[in-house]
C-alpha cells in the first residue's frame, strides 16, 4: 500500500548513472524517522485538535508524514494499509515523538466489504470522521503495450477502484450521521499523460473526474471532494525506478528540484484545516511547474525522445 509496486515485471539491472552513491544531489528514497523528527511546521501545534483524519497507505513515504504531521497537529490519527509492521512502525514514531495512540488497521481497499468494516472501526474508536485521506495506491513503470492483463487491472482496482470504496463508505456514513466530512485524493500530475505509467494515468484521472463529480452531487450533505497531484517527491517508491530515470526526475520541472513527502503533508493539514473550508473540487497540483515544463519517464528516457532540451 502507500507506495508498494503492484505486479511489477521484472526490470533489468540497470546502468548506474550519476550522482553516484553518496553524492549529496543523489535522489533519496524518502524521509527516514530522523528527517520527519526535524521536519519544520509553519501551523499551530493546535491546528487539527480534536479533528478525526483517516489515512491509507500510511505505512511509508506521504501518507506516513500526513499521519506524523497531523498527530502533531492535535489529531485523531487511524491509518489503514496491508502490512501491519509498517503500520505499528509510523504509530511507534508518533508515540515517541507525540506521545498520541493513533488507530492501526490492517485493510485491503480492493475489498469493498473490508473498507466497510474498517470505516466503522473509525467510527466505532473515534465517533467519527472528520477527514479521509486516500494516499494508499501502486503503479510500476512499463511501456504500456507490454502490460500484462493482471497488472493493468490491479493497478486499475487499487487506485481507483479502491479509492472508490473508501469515498463512497465514508460519505453513506458521514450522510447517515447528518455530519459534514471531507475526502482528500491523492493522485499524480496526469494533465498531459504519464508515458510508461499509463495505467495509473487512466486510475488518477478517473478519481480527479469521480472527485469533481461528487464534490458537486455530496455539496448538499456538506461533504466537500479534492484531490492532490504530487509531482517528483522523493519516497520509497523511488526504488521501482531504475537509476537513469531518477537521475532525470528533477529536470521536468522548471525548479529543476524533488519534492518530498513533507511538501505532501503540509498540503493535506492545510485542506483539513478551517483554512480549507471553501475548498472543493478542487486539483492541488504539487509539482515544481512540471505541468508547464517536462514529462517524467519512469523507466528511462526512450533515444527516440533524447534530444538536447528534453528533460
Amino acid at each position: 500500500m502507500g507506495d508498494e509496486p503492484l505486479n511489477a515485471p521484472d526490470i533489468h539491472t540497470p546502468r548506474i548513472f550519476r550522482p553516484e552513491p553518496g553524492d549529496p544531489g543523489r535522489p533519496k528514497r524518502g524521509l527516514d524517522e530522523e528527517a520527519l523528527r526535524t521536519q519544520q511546521t509553519i501551523f499551530r501545534d493546535d491546528l487539527l485538535d480534536g479533528h478525526t483524519i483517516l489515512i491509507s497507505g500510511a505505512g511509508s513515504g506521504m501518507g506516513k508524514a500526513a499521519a506524523f504531521l497531523a498527530a502533531k497537529l492535535g489529531a485523531n490519527v487511524a491509518i489503514c494499509g496491508r502490512t501491519r509492521e509498517k503500520l505499528d512502525t509510523t504509530a511507534a514514531l508518533i508515540r515517541e515523538e507525540t506521545g498520541r495512540e493513533i488507530l492501526c488497521l490492517e485493510a485491503n481497499i480492493r475489498d469493498p466489504e473490508a473498507v466497510e468494516a474498517m470505516i466503522g472501526a473509525v467510527h466505532d474508536h473515534f465517533g467519527g470522521l472528520d477527514t479521509l485521506v486516500n494516499n494508499a495506491g501502486g503503479q510500476f513503470p512499463q511501456d504500456a503495450i507490454d502490460f500484462s492483463r493482471k497488472g493493468w487491472l490491479a493497478v486499475i482496482d487499487t487506485n481507483l477502484n479502491g479509492t472508490w470504496w473508501m469515498m463512497q463508505e465514508a460519505a453513506k456514513r458521514w450522510r447517515a450521521d447528518g455530519k459534514p466530512g471531507h475526502v482528500i485524493n491523492i493522485v499524480a500530475n496526469v494533465e498531459r499523460g504519464m508515458p510508461q505509467a499509463a495505467h495509473t494515468c487512466a486510475a488518477r484521472a478517473g478519481v480527479i473526474y469521480l472527485s469533481k463529480t461528487v464534490a458537486t452531487e455530496w455539496a448538499p450533505h456538506d461533504i466537500r471532494v479534492n484531490c492532490i497531484g504530487p509531482g517528483v517527491i522523493e519516497t520509497e517508491g523511488f526504488r521501482m525506478y531504475p537509476e537513469e530515470a531518477l537521475a532525470r526526475f528533477h529536470k521536468a520541472n522548471p525548479l529543476k528540484m524533488r519534492g518530498n513527502a513533507w511538501d505532501v503533508a503540509e498540503a493535506i493539514a492545510y485542506l483539513a484545516s478551517p483554512a480549507g473550508r471553501f475548498i472543493n473540487g478542487d486539483l492541488m497540483i504539487i509539482d515544481g511547474g512540471q505541468a508547464q515544463w517536462g514529462v517524467i519517464w519512469p523507466a528511462g528516457m526512450p533515444d527516440y525522445f533524447s534530444e538536447d532540451g528534453a528533460a
